[in-house]
């Protein structure tokens, strides 16, 4: 056999080959590599979104808590106040009572030194009768007794 035939008859088979291979085997094995380099392509840009989403969602979540923060922040500060308000409050509802249960003790002391001065007054009308008794040595009458306690009492 000739060498140029077999090399012809191989480059024949070669290409029917070829040819076989580009028709029916090729377009498989082409469209399985698309699809493959689309899911890749389609998983990087997926991934590429997630960590935007990512950050998106980290510099949300940082500014909720600076929101969070600033409102913790306001509450206590106007708690703070609050208490401060309620403080006062308290302070000047003390002061008014202490002032009204001065008043009060004040009205009682002044109530019993007039009780004190009346009955001072009395004894000293008795012990004035007593001793007008005594001098004169005689009784007086007890209508008349009263009647001088009552002067004895509205002159001091």
């Amino acid at each position: 056999m000739n060498i140029n035939l077999t090399m012809i008859g191989q480059a024949i088979a070669f290409f029917i080959f070829v040819v076989f291979c580009m028709k029916y085997v090729w377009p498989p094995i082409m469209a399985a590599l698309q699809e493959r380099q689309k899911k890749i392509a389609d998983g990087l840009a997926a991934s590429d979104r997630a960590a935007r989403d990512l950050e998106l969602a980290q510099e949300k979540s940082a500014q909720e808590l600076r929101e969070a923060k600033q409102q913790a922040a306001a509450l206590i500060e106007e708690a703070n106040k609050r208490a401060a308000q309620i403080v006062e409050a308290s302070k000047d509802e003390a002061r008014k009572e202490g002032d009204k249960l001065i008043e009060q003790a004040k009205a009682e002391i002044e109530q019993e030194r007039n009780q004190a001065r009346d009955a001072l007054r009395a004894e000293v009308a008795a012990i004035a009768v007593a001793g007008a008794e005594k001098i004169l040595e005689t009784s007086v009458d007890a209508s008349k007794h009263n009647e001088m306690l009552e002067k004895l009492a509205a002159e001091l």
